[in-house]
């Protein structure tokens, strides 16, 4: 069985959680506790962290 590789860090993840208020589930559980509500989420909030990123004009 292959193992998929993750699109977020580890860090990343983690503080999405936070920001999010379920990081100590994660703690607690690890990914594979979170709600499928909570994993959408995070991926809701990743995007708009990208594309906030995005749409900054570069710093010179």
């Amino acid at each position: 069985m292959s193992r998929r590789r993750s699109v977020m860090s580890e860090n990343f993840k983690a503080e999405l959680a936070k920001d999010l208020g379920f990081y100590d589930k994660v703690q607690q559980e690890g990914w594979g506790g979170i709600t499928t509500k909570d994993a959408g989420n995070m991926v809701k909030r990743a995007i708009q962290i990208a594309e906030q990123t995005a749409a900054k004009p570069p710093q010179s």
